[in-house]
């Protein structure tokens, strides 16, 4: 009876994890409503058409997080290779006449059931760490911790097809959190140096092609440097961010006591609801709310890290570690971007951003991450 309950007690998620996890979902999910509706009304659409929107993919995403949460990991790492190459066939799929959506000279969303459109690279993400930690965990097993250059010959050929796909949507941003990512994983295996040597100067070099290879993104990095060079057209949107992020003060517009009253969001900053949620966070919360949504996602990363290293050199070691450094990394290159701190990636603030397909994804990432803590949390 004991080992019945001891049983018990082991099999209870972390529940740190878990209220960190609750408080950003929650968090986001009023921040984004909050600019929902002046964005539908300048839009010309029903006011509460966002938040309804959200609001339906949301609660998609979380239900399949409650079946990444319940899904026994055992039988998900078998299932790792083929979702992997599901997701890798979705994201080859956008390129396809009749399937593929073109927005903004870009090819990253599909057409999807009920006037849904996806995003396959958001899927790809979890997909990739789902497959490498599969992938590393075997290889570390059978060679305990040397890994050769045969090994990992077929792993470079599939981040090859992968960078192309990337490359051709464009999608430079996920491209660099897919490298990121995954070479943090690969840090856990002890592999040799020429190994991490050689990962840093593929990923570099694919990175310093894909920025020159079009003069759009050479402008984006030179506004970067030099935001003032262009104000009411390439600086325009960090020069709104800045406007909204120091309109914000200490407390935020509404002196601490009201939420939602930011002004920059009412058609002045752009990509209101997504690349630039944060900055309304900053008008309406202050420099306060900034640091204490920044220790929110750095308490998320240490509890996922501390997660990954109880599990040691397993599949679900390497699980932990990827989906904490994804999101984690994904939220850093949102925020820097919105200040100025990095070039502009239009890459979504997870749990913050309206859209559906990261967020579906993020919840999955999610459930994962409990489903790992209730088998071992101490």
């Amino acid at each position: 009876m004991a080992l019945a309950q001891n049983k018990r007690i082991k099999a209870k998620p972390d529940l740190v994890l878990f209220l960190i996890i609750f408080a950003l979902v929650v968090w986001g999910f009023f921040t984004m409503s909050a600019a929902s509706f002046s964005a539908a009304l300048l839009e010309n659409r029903n006011p509460w058409y966002f938040l309804t929107h959200q609001g339906a993919l949301l609660a998609g995403g979380i239900v399949l997080g409650l079946v990444a949460y319940k899904i026994p990991l055992a039988k998900l790492k078998k299932m790792s290779p083929v979702i992997f190459l599901a997701c890798l066939a979705l994201l080859l799929a956008v390129f396809l006449p009749g399937i593929g959506v073109e927005s903004g000279g870009a090819r990253r969303w599909m057409r999807a059931i009920g006037g849904f459109s996806l995003q396959p690279a958001e899927f790809l993400k979890i997909g990739f760490i789902l497959y490498l930690a599969a992938w590393l965990n075997e290889k570390f097993k059978n060679k305990k911790g040397k890994i050769s250059l045969k090994d990992i010959l077929p792993f470079f050929a599939v981040l090859a097809v992968l960078t192309f796909a990337l490359i051709k949507q464009p999608n430079m941003s996920t491209l660099a959190i897919v490298y990121l990512t995954g070479f943090a994983m690969y840090l856990l295996t002890s592999a040799p140096w020429w190994h991490f040597v050689g990962l840093v100067g593929a990923g570099g070099g694919a990175i310093a092609v894909f920025i020159s290879s079009a003069h759009y993104r050479i402008n984006r990095f030179l506004t970067f440097l030099n935001p003032n060079s262009d104000p009411l057209n390439k600086g325009y949107q960090l020069k709104q961010a800045a406007i909204a992020i120091g309109s914000g003060k200490l407390v935020g517009v509404g002196g601490g006591l009201n939420f939602g009253l930011s002004r920059q969001k009412l058609g002045f900053l752009p990509e209101v609801l997504t690349d630039s949620i944060f900055a309304v966070v900053a008008e309406e919360m202050g420099f306060l709310g900034c640091i204490a949504l920044i220790c929110l996602f750095m308490a998320f990363a240490w509890r996922c890290l501390r997660l990954a290293a109880r599990c040691g050199k397993t599949f679900e070691g390497f699980l932990a570690c990827g989906i904490a450094v994804w999101i984690t990394l994904q939220a850093l290159f949102n925020m820097a971007g919105i200040t100025g701190s990095l070039p502009l990636g239009g890459i979504p603030l997870p749990f913050f951003s309206y859209g559906g397909s990261h967020i579906i994804a993020e919840m999955i990432g999610v459930g994962l991450l409990l489903n790992i803590s209730k088998h071992n949390n101490s």
